[in-house]
């Protein structure tokens, strides 16, 4: 298994050892140990699945009192997956870092807390699960636009397929009071 920071610190990409034969494969999806030396604590509380048509765009989206850490896999299809940093005096706050994710390259994509998160489905169908370190409030949740300029995400669909809820998402700008707020890492 190997674990590959993304280009914003904290954003980890995963690929699995994966183990074929005539059968079929076989891999770890999550193993606590080997995660958590690679600086991927969790304690993981909730799993979540979606299935999504081609040119469905999910996102921007992230809670602010209870903030989720994800871990982000597909099972079918395949995802183009965007993780922004949206913390309050972050060094690498507004950027954003994309990676393909599909059933076939079996990589995944760690969120830390305080990041938005989206993606966007480029096959027939994709399905996502993925693993939260806290529990969904959608009293807490907060949007963000998916085509805000300051944050120039180079999505790979034109016009995609949204739900009415991710249509009517603020822009970055609008919302920065509310925003977490970062907190560098004190390692003892």
């Amino acid at each position: 298994m190997r674990f590959m920071p993304a280009a914003i610190p904290g954003v980890v990409i995963i690929e699995p050892d994966v183990h074929r034969d005539p059968r079929g494969f076989f891999l770890e999806t999550y193993h606590a140990e080997k995660y958590r030396a690679a600086g991927i604590d969790g304690p993981f509380v909730q799993d979540n699945h979606s299935r999504s048509a081609r040119g469905t765009l999910r996102g921007l989206h992230l809670q602010l009192k209870h903030p989720q850490g994800k871990l982000v896999r597909v099972i079918e299809g395949e995802i183009f997956d965007v993780a922004v940093d949206v913390r309050r005096g972050s060094p690498t706050f507004g950027r954003w870092v994309g990676v393909t994710l599909s059933a076939e390259n079996f990589r995944q994509c760690y969120l830390p807390p305080g990041f938005a998160h989206g993606f966007a489905v480029v096959s027939a169908i994709a399905q996502v699960e993925y693993k939260c370190t806290d529990l969904y409030d959608p009293k807490d949740e907060l949007g963000l636009a998916w085509n805000d300029p300051s944050l120039a995400i180079e999505w790979p669909l034109g016009e995609p397929f949204l739900s009415a809820r991710d249509t009517g998402h603020p822009l970055l700008a609008d919302v920065m009071e509310r925003l977490p707020v970062f907190v560098p890492r004190t390692d003892s």
